[in-house]
């Protein structure tokens, strides 16, 4: 009967976890449209203007903030419910699609994080994209063609910072929030199925557990 509580509990908190993921996704999604309206995807221009939203635009630095502590925030947690998700037993065949909607949720955070390291064009975003790219370079066959894909050239300009910022809002941002909304559809419907068997069970059994 304990491992029977312990387990629902564990499932409880995965289901509320993947509530805090979805609202910090909605967060980050919504910062990062009002942001849009006065970042400039160059380079040089992106650091000036996430300077001017900083200390010019009213509540920007605010907004910025928010962006970046959901964009970070986000990741963790994804982590740490998947590893709940592990110990409440929640891995069997009726548990696949929350399975894979957050195992694909968790890599999707973690390619936003991963394309919004130039946006900001610092100094350490620059220098770190350009080791990961030396890793992306060195994988067989397709390696050099995703580097021009990402770069757009031989050097890092501009268009790099386009491509990162399209890939960045325009494609993993939706899914990212999509597959945010059928895990945590997939964890209720499971959660109901399973209160549902749960109460249906007999009495004396419930005892004897």
């Amino acid at each position: 009967m304990q491992s029977t509580q312990f387990d629902r509990i564990l499932r409880r908190l995965a289901t509320i976890l993947s509530v805090v993921i979805l609202t910090l996704c909605l967060i980050d999604l919504t910062t990062e449209v009002l942001l849009s309206f006065y970042y400039e995807p160059t380079a040089g221009g992106a650091y000036r203007s996430l300077k001017t939203i900083d200390t010019t635009v009213a509540y920007g630095w605010l907004f910025h903030k928010a962006h970046e502590f959901a964009g970070n925030s986000v990741i963790a947690i994804a982590l740490i419910q998947l590893v709940v998700m592990f110990l409440g037993r929640q891995f069997r065949n009726s548990w696949l699609t929350a399975w894979i909607s957050g195992i694909f949720f968790t890599l999707s955070a973690i390619a936003l994080d991963w394309t919004a390291m130039l946006l900001d064009w610092t100094q350490e975003g620059y220098w770190r994209f350009m080791i990961e790219l030396g890793s992306i370079e060195a994988i067989p066959v397709i390696g050099g063609q995703l580097r021009n894909i990402l770069v757009g050239g031989d050097a890092i300009n501009t268009i790099t910072v386009q491509h990162l910022y399209a890939l960045n809002s325009y494609i993993i941002s939706p899914i990212a929030l999509l597959l945010a909304i059928v895990h945590l559809s997939a964890l209720l419907w499971q959660e109901k199925e399973m209160y549902g068997n749960f109460n249906q069970l007999p009495a004396a059994s419930l005892v004897e557990s």
